[in-house]
C-alpha cells in the first residue's frame, strides 16, 4: 500500500506537524476542518508544505519517525529545498 509522509505548517517558518497517511487528498482537508488531530487544530497547522510518496506504508512510517527526531532547522532546510516560500501544495496536486 502506498503511503505519504507529509509536513504541514501554520505559516512560513511557523509550527510544523509531521504525519503519515495513505490518502493526502483526504487527510489534509481533515486538518483544515479541525478534524485532523488535536495538535493541528490547536496550533492552526493546516497548510501542506512538503510530502514524500512511499510505495510501502512501513517505509513511510519509518521515514515519519526519523523526521520527527530531526532538529527543527533540518526540517526547515528539507522543506525549503523544494518549497522555499512554504506555499500550500494541496491545490497544486489536483485535490
Amino acid at each position: 500500500m502506498t503511503g505519504y509522509v507529509y509536513m504541514a505548517a501554520s505559516q512560513k517558518r511557523g509550527t510544523i506537524y509531521i504525519g503519515v497517511t495513505n490518502d493526502l487528498g483526504r487527510r489534509i482537508p481533515e486538518h483544515k476542518d479541525g478534524k485532523g488531530s488535536h495538535f493541528t487544530s490547536r496550533y492552526g497547522v493546516t497548510r501542506l508544505i512538503w510530502y514524500e510518496e512511499h510505495f510501502d506504508m512501513q517505509d513511510a512510517i519509518q521515514r515519519e519517525k526519523s523526521l520527527k527526531r530531526w532538529p527543527r532547522q533540518w526540517k526547515i532546510e528539507l522543506i525549503e529545498k523544494t518549497n522555499p516560500e512554504w506555499q500550500e501544495l494541496l491545490r497544486g496536486l489536483g485535490w
